[in-house]
């Protein structure tokens, strides 16, 4: 995120260096061919992708604390400012498409609003009563899961929102490139992704972001897997939104159960187009009995068929 802050020269001078400092090898960069300067690109992301791996313990702890609140009907809230915000956004905004969460158990909350989707909002991120009410607006709860996500660890309607949300018992989690920023003290668990200085100084769009984008994408998808949305490598509470998407969605029935394509598409239609019961409906477990199978199972297909106790 290229640095728009709007905040005093002095609150500036206490950010967090890993994210401000310069690299001195890329002081010329502008003098480099357009080859090297997309190898040092490339090698700057090869690095973030490697510092969110690393990072895989303290995201397991995460998915681990967070699977009875969400199995239990809990909400996911993403919560940022400018770019971090909309890195957060963009995790969020799939997993009903591809995993089927309900709209309802997902809160994305960013500085500025929709706006700031596709513009700098001056100041919104220097905003602490904003992000404090822009929480407290969807009242958090025990059940749910709140992730900051901010590159210096510093940005104040992040910080202010993971607060609140811990404040009301909500598990709270902060994803930064500094381990010493303020958003790891607000929340009750951290992801530090160490990424230090950029190719160019501050523009965290860069390393910081993939590094972002990689820790949530493991994040999210692993508590997907974790809460049942996924069986045999395969999506199976995919949403049914489109051509492209009902031919993957019979290929996945095929795969799993067998059939024809009509009796796939029969299978489908009588599963309200869901892939995970249209399975069921192909394995001979009658239409009257899948809610309470799914129920019993928490949504895992492989309980809900036998295949594990």
């Amino acid at each position: 995120m290229t640095n728009n802050d709007a905040r005093t020269p002095s609150a500036l001078a206490s950010a967090d260096a890993a994210t401000e400092r310069r690299d001195e090898r890329f002081a010329d960069i502008d003098l480099w061919s357009t080859g090297s300067i997309l190898s040092a690109l490339g090698e700057a992301q090869m690095a973030a992708t490697a510092v969110a791996y690393a990072a895989a313990p303290q995201i397991e702890a995460v998915v681990d604390a967070a699977l009875p609140g969400m199995r239990n009907g809990g909400r996911l809230f993403y919560v940022g400012a400018g770019t971090s915000g909309r890195v957060g956004l963009q995790d969020g905004v799939e997993l009903t498409p591809t995993f089927g969460l309900p709209p309802e158990r997902l809160v994305l909350l960013l500085a500025g609003g929709a706006k700031a989707l596709f513009e700098a909002v001056e100041g919104a991120e220097d905003r602490e009563d904003i992000g404090r009410a822009d929480v407290l607006e969807h009242d958090p709860g025990p059940d749910d899961l709140v992730i900051g996500v901010a590159a210096s660890g510093r940005t104040p309607y992040t910080c202010s929102a993971v607060r609140a949300a811990r404040e009301k018992g909500a598990l709270t989690v902060g994803v930064s490139s500094s381990p010493q920023g303020k958003l790891l003290q607000a929340a009750a668990m951290s992801i530090v992704l160490s990424t230090g200085p950029e190719v160019i100084s501050g523009s965290t769009r860069l390393k910081a972001g993939t590094a972002q984008k990689a820790a949530l994408n493991m994040l999210s998808t692993a508590l997907m897997i974790r809460l049942g949305h996924a069986y045999r490598g395969q999506m199976v509470d995919m949403r049914i939104v489109n051509a492209k998407l009902r031919v993957r969605a019979i290929a996945m029935v095929r795969r799993l159960a067998g059939g024809t394509d009509a009796e796939i598409e029969a299978a489908l239609a009588a599963s309200g187009d869901n892939v995970k019961r249209a399975v069921m409906i192909r394995k001979g477990i009658p239409v009257a009995e899948i809610t309470a199978r799914l129920e019993k199972a928490g949504g895992d297909l492989r309980r809900a068929l036998g295949e594990r106790a």
